[in-house]
């Protein structure tokens, strides 16, 4: 109790301010919520360290100096009542000085609220409405990419490939939303063959704005998962939401993930499916999954197609034949294509493999939804390995499904083959170990209270001939 009191008045507190808000995205609704849950202010900071980008110093100078201003004022008023006795400031001078941490930790936030009102919600308004316009009248196709999980993956691949041939932009990163798409549009030079979009879906109604303003002569649709609850009352809010992209494009140019289950209500008659089994008349035949890739052969009548990629798991197999397939549409030849494929591999920290004192190791911990559990643990199930290790914290923002979602996670995971399971230590764990136990789980579970320390030692923890999935990440301001 006394070192958490006493975190509100070290030097670093107001660094760790910064970072709350860095890590929040300077939004102070969930800035305020992690705020009045953290309890030792000298933990926040665990796993990793504030960003000094030009806004997050700016932002702690201010800070510092009110900091400094109301202890000055609070010792002056102190000062006022030892020379003069005046009644009541020393008091009040008092409370200046103990309450200078908690005021200024909610007064930080005023300056950024007025910021978005006044000038930051304003200057998106009229960039997206400038940017409907270039959308409008860009003569190339536009591909929008909206889903639960695997949009930047999506479009990634789609970049890679058509580029070979076509004169191809995308967002770029993760770069999902109304105003990234107007800077998106004001670099474009308005001769690309091919616009790749990626929509994000954090609040109810986003995609249908995303594609009024877009105006996509295309969607893929990477699938429905519970993701964003915060926001949405439920996954089948989401996945109307997700699925809206569909009424500004023809149905035969919407082509859906056909392997995802939450998906299958919202899909129409004409809306192309993709999967293992392939997509727009191509067939999938031959396919094998290791821990350097997959290798399958692509056929259509006497066209035929021999694709080998980096990427890992048979669900890789739907994303890259929907690639191959439009790309072959957009006039690619076999020889091109087959050889763009050939040449993609894992994105970071996205069933990412690499190698551990003789042991392979799949990073897969950029975030995740119950979609991508099933695919990692059943690419766990089918590798070979002396022994099988799976590790994750769980996942965030399933909102009301939290429990059934990782009690569901722990049922997967026991049928995925893994002899160790490694859980950090938070709120959702006891479902996760709920589901474990459900479903007879024979293998060792170890719950780790320090994710860093685990992380940072994992070469200590396996040996030559382990398999280790990691899957998900759990930031900082969740608990």
């Amino acid at each position: 109790m006394i070192k958490a009191l006493l975190s509100l008045y070290a030097p670093h507190y107001p660094t760790t301010l910064i970072y709350m808000l860095q890590n929040t995205e300077y939004q102070a609704a969930p800035y305020l919520a992690w705020y009045w849950r953290t309890q030792d202010f000298s933990n926040v900071e665990h796993r990793r360290q504030l960003q000094p980008t030009r806004a997050a110093r700016l932002l702690l100078l201010a800070l510092r100096l009110g900091m400094l201003l109301q202890i000055a004022l609070g010792l002056s008023f102190i000062y006022m009542w030892l020379r003069y006795s005046w009644t009541g400031f020393w008091g009040f001078g008092l409370a200046l000085v103990i309450a200078y941490p908690v005021v200024w930790a909610h007064l930080i936030v005023v300056p950024l609220v007025l910021a978005r009102v006044l000038i930051v919600t304003p200057r998106d308004y009229f960039r997206v409405k400038a940017s409907e316009q270039i959308f409008r009248e860009h003569p190339g196709e536009k591909i929008a990419i909206a889903g639960s999980y695997g949009k930047t993956s999506m479009k990634e691949l789609l970049l890679a490939v058509l580029g070979e041939g076509k004169k191809v932009a995308a967002t770029p990163a993760n770069k999902n939303v109304a105003v990234s798409h107007a800077a998106f549009a004001r670099r474009l030079k308005g001769d690309e063959d091919i616009l790749i979009i990626e929509y994000g879906e954090g609040r109810p109604g986003d995609v249908a704005k995303f594609a009024r303003t877009t105006h996509p002569t295309r969607a893929v649709i990477t699938g429905v998962a519970a993701a964003h609850l915060d926001h949405y009352k439920s996954t089948a809010d989401a996945g109307k939401d997700i699925f809206s992209v569909a009424d500004f494009v023809d149905a035969q140019h919407v082509y859906v993930n056909g392997e995802s289950q939450a998906a299958a209500p919202f899909v129409k008659p004409g809306y192309q499916a993709y999967g293992h089994t392939g997509v727009l008349g191509w067939k999938v035949s031959n396919f094998e999954v290791d821990i350097t890739g997959l290798r399958f052969t692509l056929s259509k009548g006497s066209k035929h197609m021999k694709l080998r990629s980096g990427l890992l798991g048979r669900h890789n197999i739907g994303p890259l034949s929907i690639t191959a397939a439009l790309a072959a549409e957009f006039g690619m030849e076999n020889e091109a294509i087959v050889s763009a494929i050939a040449e993609t591999a894992p994105f970071e920290h996205r069933m990412q493999p690499y190698q551990l004192n003789g042991a392979w190791v799949i990073d897969d911990t950029y975030n995740g939804n119950i979609e991508g559990i099933r695919a990692g643990t059943e690419l766990l199930k089918e590798l070979s390995a002396k022994r099988k290790l799976y590790v994750t914290p769980g996942l965030v923002d399933q909102g009301a499904e939290t429990q059934a979602v990782h009690e569901e996670m722990g049922r997967l995971i026991a049928a995925s083959g893994a002899d160790m399971v490694v859980l950090m230590q938070n709120s959702v764990t006891k479902y996760i170990e709920a589901g474990l136990k459900e479903a007879k789980f024979k293998g060792e579970v170890m719950v780790n209270s320090d994710p860093l320390a685990f992380y940072t030692n994992l070469g200590q923890f396996i040996a030559a001939g382990d398999v280790v999935l990691m899957q998900n990440d759990w930031p900082d301001n969740y608990h």
